[in-house]
């Protein structure tokens, strides 16, 4: 008898909405090839208004529910589809969309007692069939994945939950339904599941295997107040625990199989104390902590040297610190001088010399959150020297055990204060057309609590962004309170598109208010303001490619053209904020476009500084070099700066320019009379069918039509007209040279007139108005379906 059709339909769409994949099963069941559907909106299949799906999907990490499509034959499907947001180790963002098609029967039931047991059993339960598709799931597991299982029905594990723990899963299933035998795979599912699962082969009477059960226990120390290890060191040391299992897991691996002995060593935050000897890192230094040590049992030597868990100090040039550094695996051969005096003198390398180490491969440990530690591979003399393809096993081996580590790591419990400050930035950083974002942190000190550095992306009208970058003095709570007013202020003070001296000027005068009233209420109390509290903000404008900075007291952002050049731009200092020192003052200078804009968020050193310098430099080499990703430049330039860690957190915003080009840019000079409302709409109707956006006229010249009447009625020649095309928005602007400001009121029934901002309100998306040192521009912001 033939199987029922089964099949799955997924489909990729990025950020913008643009379809980037399309499976045979969305051809078999939508009808589109994918040559005509990839590459265009992915709104274009949807059978309504997109604009409720873009609303749905915004800020989510997942979303599941009925979707209605149109078939390429113009009928309406109404679809179950579960989509999922994922994040590439080099920052790029996509949404993973699956359907199960499926005309299978569900499996009978059993009697009411087996079902009551498979459903309210305290494990998480599931059942998948021969094909690795689910065929039921209990209360438990929907409760751990916070899915109903009429959404993860048909479904494979790996479109469930995707990542490396499912498709570990997988292949044991797999392995069970072959074997007949139970297996087991360790990774954890979802948070509120345990780290391993076990794989059952169900069988009929006569022995034949008809599907697999997947049974996973519960994490320990429960949530609820679950057993406690031992010693009673808490939930941290469970999650401690599992990353040296992840480290272990990658030396068991890949020794004999692909080194005779290996290393991994991971970053960890400074402890209170240094290791021994060493008298804290030097510049340079890189300072480590030993989680594996392994060699093959016919090695020469044993893996002696530095224990697992102990502190490993390595000197500036070591292959550890210029792996960090450099962000990609490196070759050694151990006889080479500068290697062999390393070798032979590093106490930290005795394991090298144990097992007579001949070839070494250093790879780094990373992940979409950073830089994680090192793995060390080691090859005796007996054996080649590592080759591409043993880099190729190495990295992908490497890449698995860092994520493992990195899963481990986010299940630490953070202080009171860090999910506030966490929460206070920005998720996810706005860069939108004029600039691509990526920022990564370091934790200070142990036991220091969370710092006050913070920093901000903020759209602006125009299409340009602010960056803003400042430090708070203090640690824990209130130091994290006053970042949420400082960074509320600052949004508020860029909605009405301050410049940056003048947005400062405010910033200034909010924080000698906060420190006078902490202070009148408690003369004992640290206050908001005090000494220490800085800021940096800058506009970068894509269509000028000028940016505008001004600073209080906080370090200049460094600047890495796109020639390899690297300088801090000469931004007065100013005073520190709460001190009402003199006037801030404001710098604006071109920036090719490609430029790299580095602002650190807390104060920096004149050694950290000069180690930004050289890792810009050495990142962004010239204009032969590749041009490296945004979230490898992080990662390298964090790698740099790990011999200049400070006591407090450390934050880094790293932001490349883009610019507007004139085929994305509109700009006319209009005759201050009222009969050039009509050549506008005539101007923007061409404008917008050169651009492919007919269904955008109408509205448009709406919009225009009531600005230029308002130019022309109440402001100053000159009257400008300019239309913006950045990324998915479209933008109108239109100045003058008056200075009052437009006010949107109710008109009264019997009113000729007060209405045309409240249409432009309902009009548009936003809308506001920005002032300028001479004359304002209104401007509203549409987000047509076609972009």
């Amino acid at each position: 008898m033939e199987r029922p059709a089964t099949y799955t339909a997924t489909a990729t769409i990025d950020e913008r909405g643009i379809l980037t994949g399309w499976s045979d099963g969305a051809r078999r069941l939508l009808g589109y090839d994918s040559p005509a559907v990839v590459g265009r909106p992915a709104a274009a299949l949807l059978a309504t208004d997109p604009t409720g799906a873009r609303r749905t999907l915004a800020g989510r990490g997942r979303w599941h529910g009925t979707v209605p499509l149109r078939h390429q034959d113009g009928r309406r499907l109404e679809l179950d589809v579960l989509a999922h947001r994922r994040t590439s180790p080099a920052g790029r963002t996509d949404w993973l969309v699956v359907s199960a098609v499926t005309t299978r029967p569900q499996p009978p039931r059993g009697d009411p007692l087996e079902e009551w047991t498979f459903l309210q059993s305290p494990f998480p339960l599931a059942v998948f069939d021969p094909d690795l598709r689910l065929l039921r799931a209990n209360r438990r597991l929907e409760h751990a994945l916070a899915l109903p299982e009429a959404a993860m029905r048909g479904l494979r594990l790996t479109h469930i939950v995707p990542g490396a723990a499912s498709e570990e899963a997988e292949r044991s299933m797999r392995a069970a339904l072959e074997s007949g035998r139970p297996q087991e795979a360790r990774g954890r599912l979802a948070p509120d599941l345990g780290r391993t699962a076990v794989l059952t082969p169900l069988k009929d009477t006569d022995g034949r295997v008809r599907a697999v059960c997947l049974s996973v226990s519960r994490p320990a120390p429960d949530a609820a107040g679950g057993p406690q290890p031992a010693d009673g060191t808490g939930p941290g040391t469970a999650t401690a625990a599992d990353q040296v299992l992840a480290a272990q897991e990658l030396a068991k691996v890949t020794v004999p199989r692909l080194a005779d002995v290996m290393a991994v060593d991971l970053l960890d935050r400074p402890r209170s104390g240094t290791a021994p000897g060493t008298g804290g890192p030097q510049p340079g230094q890189v300072v480590l902590r030993r989680a594996a040590l392994r060699t093959a049992p016919d090695g020469e030597g044993s893996a002696r040297g530095t224990c697992v868990g102990e502190a490993v100090v390595c000197p500036a040039g070591s292959p550890p610190a210029r792996c960090l550094a450099t962000a990609r695996p490196l070759l050694y051969d151990t006889a080479e001088p500068g290697i062999a005096e390393w070798a032979a003198l590093d106490p930290c390398a005795g394991w090298l010399r144990a097992s007579g180490t001949r070839f070494l491969l250093a790879v780094p440990l990373v992940t979409g959150g950073g830089a994680l530690g090192v793995a060390l591979f080691g090859r005796t003399r007996g054996r080649e020297p590592f080759g591409p393809e043993d880099v190729r096993r190495a990295e992908e081996f490497t890449a698995k055990a860092a994520a493992g580590i990195e899963q481990a790591r986010a299940e630490v419990p953070p202080p009171a204060a860090e999910p506030l400050r966490h929460g206070l930035l920005p998720h996810p950083l706005p860069g939108r057309a004029a600039l691509e974002i990526a920022t990564r942190c370091l934790p200070g000190e142990a036991g220091t609590g969370p710092g006050g550095d913070w920093f901000d992306v903020i759209p602006l009208s125009g299409a340009r962004v602010a960056l803003v970058a400042g430090d708070v003095a203090g640690h824990g709570i209130r130091a994290s309170a006053t970042v949420g007013r400082l960074r509320t202020a600052v949004r508020t003070l860029a909605d009405v598109d301050l410049p940056a001296d003048e947005l400062l000027t405010h910033l200034d005068d909010l924080v000698l208010r906060l420190a006078a009233d902490e202070g009148s209420a408690d003369p004992a109390t640290e206050t908001a303001g005090g000494i220490g509290t800085t800021c940096l903000y800058a506009v970068y404008d894509p269509v000028s490619r000028r940016c505008a900075a001004a600073r209080a007291g906080h370090p200049p952002p460094a600047v890495a053209a796109p020639d390899g050049t690297v300088r801090f731009l000469d931004v007065p200092a100013g005073p520190p904020l709460g001190l009402g020192g003199p006037p801030f003052e404001v710098v604006e200078t071109e920036l090719p476009e490609g430029s790299l804009l580095a602002l650190c968020a807390n104060g920096t050193s004149e050694a950290r500084e000069r180690a930004l310098g050289r890792a810009l430099e050495a990142v962004c080499g010239g204009p032969d070099h590749p041009v490296p990703s945004l979230d490898s430049v992080c990662d390298r330039v964090l790698a740099e700066l790990i011999g200049h860690r400070p006591d407090d957190p450390f934050a880094l915003l790293l932001a490349r320019t883009r610019a507007l080009h004139g085929d994305r840019v509109a700009c006319w000079e209009l005759d201050p009379e009222p009969t050039v409302v009509s050549r506008a709409r005539r101007l923007v109707g061409e404008q917008l069918s050169a651009w492919d956006l007919e269904e955008a006229v109408f509205t448009t010249e709406l919009i225009v039509s009531e600005l230029v009447t308002n130019a022309i009625r109440y402001g100053r020649p000159p009257v400008r007209l300019r239309l913006l095309r950045p990324g998915s928005a479209l933008v109108c602007e239109v100045y003058d040279a008056g200075g009052s400001t437009p006010h949107m009121r109710r008109a009264r029934i019997f009113d000729e007139g007060g209405r045309g901002l409240l249409l432009v309100a309902q009009l548009a998306e936003r809308w506001g108005t920005r002032h300028e040192r001479t004359g304002k521009t209104v401007w509203a912001e549409q987000t047509p379906a076609a972009l």
